[in-house]
């Protein structure tokens, strides 16, 4: 009987969560189980109307392929949609910093909104793409179908639920309340599940392939998946008050808080933005460019020596803290020594284009790829030199972190996955072409204007709050107060929306570039000019 166990299973949690409303200690705790129980609810009525008594047929679509590819296809689905929603709520945001009569308390202030944001691109948009990525990567280079049966579709739908709480968390004012405003405990504790089912179906998948070999981008996600479980279960330890509210206390304080945060924050980035999306890079740029890896030896270099040094950076966002001088000494000299293997990897990417940089005129998947390289390198560049404690002291609380943050994510993160989207629509949906390649063309140029024009207006407004916020006069005071600096934001952070449109625009053009690809239309539309080769005449 299809799906009646999965039915029986999450109008059991629906229940629970209805108890949950029942006895809850507090009302925040009360209010989020009703949330809980609606989605639910909701998941239970679909499930219900999907029960099939019949015998299950022989062959289902992904057999066909030997591979299951069905989470996959939701999961590029998912990925378009938690976009297209977190670039929203980002130009939300930046409106609000630019015009604060946006703000709507409670439950639509820049606090709330702007840990929402974050977690919808990141975990959302950047979490369902690797996910989706990895499931399809792991089978084709192990060519074994998924460890688990079912278990693929319970870490996807797990981690969507888990998306829905900590958004609605967020919102409701639930949250830790320390640097990254992690969701509650129970929250925490129902994403470790699904990370452990996810690592199982990964792993599993490795172990039974009939491949001997195990592809470089396997690495990377597996180090993505292991690290970051680490990362979640340590820094997130946590007692709380009551079984049923969601109040709860720190494992750790003080210092020893903040070095655990920023262990936790920068190895988010190394491993969750960089780990896993260059296992991404080193399969879908192969794949769309119809090359090999320019250096299989340089891949595995550039893996071990990341992974090795990723993981000591963290202390650099601690300078002229109360961390201790040698800690944050430490965290420079491995944020600098970063730099190295970070444009390795640069390089082989760039380079695997050898005897194909002509699809980069030709191919505007390939020139999306291309330019996420690009700001990956940029990234890793800019990253050590702001981890140098001279530049940090003018840099560090600007806005200048927060360009150097949205160029990687946004240009690095955001234009891989975008390519991986476009790599992925066609092929699972078993459509002869995107449904418009001109689309592709106009999301590249938007999404590239974009970034340019955000992370260079931030970059240019950090460097002035620095100047502004250390200036002197003659007698020892400070020239501007902190006011001043505020009020001389405005204009940059107006151009700072406009960037962040533009890439949502591009963001809703993949959308719908998608959608019709997925219901199997084509467009009919002349070559993108340089596409084909004029025909000179004979002489």
């Amino acid at each position: 009987m299809k799906y009646a166990f999965e039915t029986i299973a999450v109008g059991i949690g629906a229940f629970l969560a209805l108890l949950g409303v029942a006895f809850a200690k507090d009302d925040l705790f009360a209010a989020h189980m009703w949330v809980l129980f609606f989605v639910l609810l909701a998941g239970t009525v679909l499930l219900m109307r999907r029960i099939n008594f019949a015998a299950p047929a022989t062959q289902t679509a992904d057999d066909q392929s030997g591979y299951l590819d069905g989470v996959v296809r939701y999961g590029v689905i998912a990925t378009t949609i938690w976009g297209i929603v977190g670039f929203l709520v980002g130009v939300i945001v930046a409106l609000q910093l630019a015009y604060p009569d946006l703000n709507i308390e409670p439950w639509f202030n820049f606090g709330r909104m702007r840990p929402l944001h974050t977690s919808a691109v990141v975990f959302a948009f950047g979490g369902n793409a690797l996910i989706a990525t990895s499931f399809y990567v792991v089978q084709r280079t192990c060519r074994a179908r998924l460890f688990g049966g079912d278990l693929a579709w319970f870490v996807f739908w797990g981690y969507q639920l888990f998306i829905v709480m900590a958004a609605t968390g967020y919102l409701l004012g639930i949250t830790q309340s320390r640097e990254y405003a992690e969701p509650e405990w129970y929250v925490d504790l129902w994403l470790t599940i699904v990370w452990v089912a996810y690592l199982v179906t990964f792993m599993g998948t490795l172990l039974k392939r009939k491949e001997p070999h195990i592809y470089v981008a396997n690495w990377f996600y597996l180090a993505f998946i292991i690290t970051i479980a680490m990362l979640h279960v340590v820094n997130n330890l946590a007692v709380p008050v009551s079984f049923l509210g969601s109040k709860s206390y720190s494992a750790f304080a003080g210092v020893q808080d903040a070095l655990t945060q920023w262990w936790y924050g920068h190895n988010a980035v190394g491993f969750f933005l960089t780990a896993g999306f260059l296992g991404m890079m080193y399969y879908f740029i192969p794949k769309q460019a119809n090359r090999p890896v320019y250096s299989y030896r340089l891949s595995i270099i550039h893996f071990w020596s990341l992974i090795f040094l990723y993981i000591w950076a963290g202390p650099h966002h601690l300078h002229y803290t109360a961390l201790p001088d040698w800690a944050q000494t430490l965290g420079m000299v491995f944020s600098i020594m970063l730099w190295m293997p970070s444009w390795g990897g640069m390089i082989n990417g760039l380079m695997t284009l050898s005897g194909a940089w002509d699809k980069i005129r030709t191919d505007p998947i390939i020139r999306m790829m291309v330019i996420a390289v690009a700001f990956y390198g940029m990234s890793t560049f800019e990253g050590p030199m702001m981890s140098i404690k001279a530049v940090n002291s003018l840099s560090h609380y600007t806005d200048w972190t927060i360009g150097h943050v949205h160029s990687g994510a946004l240009g690095w993160v955001g234009m891989i996955t975008f390519g991986a989207i476009y790599y992925l629509t066609p092929r699972l949906w078993n459509r002869p072409r995107l449904y418009s390649m001109r689309l592709v063309n106009w999301h590249f140029w938007l999404a590239t204007l974009g970034i340019v024009v955000y992370a260079a207006v931030l970059w240019v407004a950090g460097i002035q709050q620095g100047l502004m916020w250390r200036e002197y006069n003659d007698q020892g005071f400070l020239v501007y107060s902190f006011a001043e600096s505020v009020a001389a934001m405005y204009p940059y952070y107006v151009l700072r929306a406009i960037g962040g449109m533009m890439y949502l625009a591009g963001g809703i053009i993949m959308g719908w570039n998608v959608l019709m690809t997925i219901r199997g239309h084509e467009r009919n539309e002349a070559p993108i000019p340089g596409v084909a080769p004029v025909m000179q005449p004979a002489e």
